[in-house]
This record gives C-alpha cells, structure tokens and sequence, in this order.
C-alpha cells in the first residue's frame, strides 16, 4: 500500500471539502497542517474525535496549524455530520466546524496515502480508512505519522503536545524527552560536543551522572 516517509514532500492534490474545491499545498500556505482520517461519517468514536478536534482548534489556530479532516463519504453526508458533532459538544447544531472535512467517496486518497485498516470493512465488505495524523511542515514534509485501527480513538491533546516539540526542535537544536510538555527540560542532542554545550545554552547543562560513565543525559532549560 501507498504510504509516504518522514522527511519528504507530502503529496499535492485536488479534493472536493465542506468549504469547496481545494488544492492542498495552497490551502496550507506557509502554516504547519494537521491531516487527520476517519472511517465513516455518523460512526461513534469519530464523532467523538471530530468533537475533540473542534473544541482544540482555537489551540491550534493558536500554533498558526490548520487542521482539515478526510472521511470517505460526500461533502453532503459530512455537513449533516458535522451538526450531529457540534451538538455533541453542546454546541449549536450547524454544519459548520473549525476546520474541513474532505470527501474521499471512491478512497482514491485513502489508497494514494496508506490510510486503509484491512480489518475494518464496511457492509459492503471495503476496508475503512484508519485513523491517520499526519503533521506537515511549512516547507510541506512530513514531520510526524500516527496510524491507529479504526476501533480505537487517538488523543488530541498528545497531537497538540507533538506540534509544541516539533515547532520547538525545528527552530531551537534540542530534543524533547518523555512526556515532555511546554515549559519543562529539554535535551541537548549528543551531536553537540560537550565544549560546545555551555555556550550554547546560557541557562546552564545539567549532566545526570550513569553507571556507564557516559554523559549522554544532558538537560537545559526550554529555549525562548
């Protein structure tokens, strides 16, 4: 199946959305984007995702990411949808949400970028598109793929959480460790030789001491 690598140049297309004709690249511009699959309209845990995604939006507006959304069915099906998810989230029940949702009816999309479970089929025996996030960069690479199957949701507090640390780690040459968050440590990468450390983080390297010796652990407070 299809599917594209970190690091290179997500594909272009034309697709038909809940705010018209669209052209990928153009409608991402020179902001970050978030790609995010769902199996079918009217089903429960993407209801619940696109829910989600809606009331994090001003977030991500926040972080100059524009979100859009792809399900298999038609433009139609999506804004009847998408007044259903605004009424889940207490919200007035339009068709309008913070983002679009692309239409994918023959999966043409699906097949060209991986998104396919094999093991969710729907009544007419076609596999469903799994939950796939994307994050592409400004220059349109590929930062980030998460692929989950159908039957489970994804976190987006954790997709807004990956934005924060690749915006960082794109601008500033640290790492982000486990669980990282804003405002917490980060990492000095072991490509920066230890000469090279302490002018360039001003706030000071933090070495923890290992059995190894090896002083690979080094912290630094989070960039400006």
């Amino acid at each position: 199946m299809p599917g594209i690598l970190l690091g290179e140049v997500f594909p272009n297309f034309d697709a038909d959305t809940t705010i018209g004709r669209i052209s990928f690249h153009d409608f991402l511009g020179d902001a970050w984007g978030v790609l995010f699959s769902h199996p079918r309209d009217y089903t429960p845990v993407c209801t619940t995702e696109l829910g989600r995604a809606a009331k994090l939006a001003p977030e991500f507006k926040k972080r100059k990411v524009r979100m859009i959304a792809l399900s298999i069915d038609s433009v139609p099906d999506h804004l009847g949808w998408s007044k259903d998810i605004n009424s889940y989230n207490c919200d007035e029940a339009t068709e309008t949400l913070p983002f679009p949702i692309i239409a994918d009816p023959k999966r043409e999309l699906a097949v060209q970028l991986g998104m396919l479970d094999p093991d969710e089929k729907d009544k007419d025996g076609m596999p469903v598109t799994a939950r796939c996030v994307f994050i592409i960069g400004p220059d349109k690479k590929m930062k980030l793929s998460l692929l989950y199957p159908a039957t489970t949701g994804r976190n987006f507090d954790e997709i807004l959480r990956v934005v924060d640390s690749l915006q960082l780690t794109a601008t500033h040459n640290v790492a982000t460790p486990v669980d990282w968050k804003v405002g917490d440590r980060v990492m000095v990468p072991p490509t920066i030789p230890e000469e090279d450390a302490g002018k360039l983080f001003p706030c000071g390297v933090f070495t923890k001491e290992l059995p190894s010796g090896k002083k690979y652990l080094r912290y630094t407070a989070q960039p400006k």
